[in-house]
C-alpha cells in the first residue's frame, strides 16, 4: 500500500494543485497545521467542547490548503523545492529514484508514523511530556521527510527536462537560472 499515492488521491492533486502547493505560504502553513492542532485539541482542557470549531477549521484549512495560495512567481526556493521532490517521490513507478532516497523517505516517514500514537497518547490522556514528545517526533520526522525531498528534487531534476521545468519562474520577467549547489 503507496501511502503517499494514497494521500494524493484524497486530496486530489492536478497540475495547478501542484503548482499551488509549490507556493512557500502553502508549505509553511500545512507545516504549522500539526503544531497547531495539537494546541486545539489541547485547549478542550480550557474551553470543553469549544476546542472542536479550531479542530474543524484546521481540517478544513489542511484540504484546502494546497489550493490556497497561487503559484510561486519563482519557485527557487526551499519550500517549492520541497514539493516537487514530493511529486517526484509520488511518480517513482514511472521514473524510477535511487533507492538511498526511497529507503529515507520510509524511514522518515516510519519516525514520523512512531510519534503519531505518542502524541495521541498524550493528548487522550492529557499528558504534557507524551504529548510534546511526541509532536517533536511526529513533526521532525515529517520536516526532516520534506527536506530530504529537497534533495530528491536536486537529484532527479538532473534527468527529467520536466522536473526541471517546474522551477521555471511563473512571471514575464524571467530572470538568469542560477545553478546552485543542490543541483538544477
Amino acid at each position: 500500500m503507496d501511502v503517499f499515492a494514497l494521500a494524493e488521491r484524497a486530496m486530489r492533486m492536478d497540475e495547478e494543485s501542484w503548482a499551488r502547493h509549490a507556493n512557500p505560504w502553502s508549505v509553511w502553513t500545512r507545516a504549522a497545521i500539526l503544531p497547531v492542532l495539537v494546541l486545539a485539541i489541547w485547549s478542550r482542557v480550557w474551553i470543553g467542547w469549544w476546542a472542536l470549531a479550531p479542530v474543524a477549521a484546521l481540517a478544513v484549512f489542511a484540504m484546502v490548503n494546497p489550493r490556497l495560495f497561487p503559484p510561486p512567481r519563482d519557485p527557487d526556493n526551499w519550500a517549492s523545492r520541497a514539493t516537487f521532490g514530493e511529486r517526484v517521490y509520488l511518480n517513482r513507478k514511472a521514473v524510477p529514484v535511487p533507492d538511498h532516497h526511497r529507503r529515507a523517505a520510509t524511514i522518515l516517514t516510519s519516525i514520523t508514523a512512531v510519534g503519531v500514537p505518542i502524541l495521541a497518547y498524550g493528548l487522550i490522556r492529557g499528558e504534557a511530556t507524551a504529548t510534546i514528545a511526541g509532536l517533536i517526533i511526529a513533526e521532525g520526522g515529517k520536516l526532516w521527510f520534506v527536506d530530504r525531498m529537497v534533495w530528491l528534487y536536486a537529484d532527479m531534476c538532473e534527468v527529467s527536462d520536466e522536473y526541471r521545468r517546474w522551477l521555471e519562474p511563473k512571471s514575464d520577467a524571467r530572470r538568469p537560472q542560477s545553478q546552485d549547489a543542490s543541483g538544477c
